[in-house]
């Protein structure tokens, strides 16, 4: 009898559909997905190309849902992928799922008051404290500025 539920559970389980993929703007495309850690090895290469990448959803903007961090290949690396405020919205739900999202790389080079109001913003966003003196000069940072993803 044990058997019969454990084959009839197993049934019911493989029968139910799976979690709905969630689209987000424009979507992605077939094209290859670009690894994380290749981005931040070789960025130059990739800045203002169309790029699709994919990971676990570590981040959401808790304010406006208008950025995610994507958890990269390697251990410790992100990249946030920022969207226009209020064309995609990004539910805090979604932290925590895998994304494939695509947008163009961009560079950013910051001065170092640029990176201060930047650090400063994003804590006030997480209710974290900031300390202006942890940032010690002008900073690049990358980023994909995303016009569409699927969340699953």
């Amino acid at each position: 009898m044990k058997t019969f539920r454990v084959v009839a559970a197993l049934f019911l389980a493989a029968s139910l559909p799976a979690a709905a993929a969630t689209k987000h703007g424009k979507g992605v495309s077939d094209a290859a997905v670009v690894k994380i850690s290749e981005l931040m090895a070789k960025p130059d290469q990739y800045v203002g190309k169309t790029v699709k990448v994919e990971g676990l959803i570590t981040e959401v903007c808790p304010m406006r849902g208008c950025w995610i961090e994507v958890a990269g290949d390697q251990e410790f690396q992100t990249l946030r992928v920022k969207v226009e405020d209020g064309v995609i919205v990004f539910p805090m739900t979604d932290k925590g799922k895998k994304v494939v999202a695509e947008g163009t790389f961009k560079k950013m080079e910051l001065t170092k008051e640029q990176a201060i109001q930047r650090a400063q913003h994003e804590a006030e966003e997480k209710g974290q404290k900031f300390d202006p003196a942890s940032i010690k000069g002008p900073v690049t940072v990358y980023q994909l500025q995303g016009v569409g993803a699927v969340v699953e």
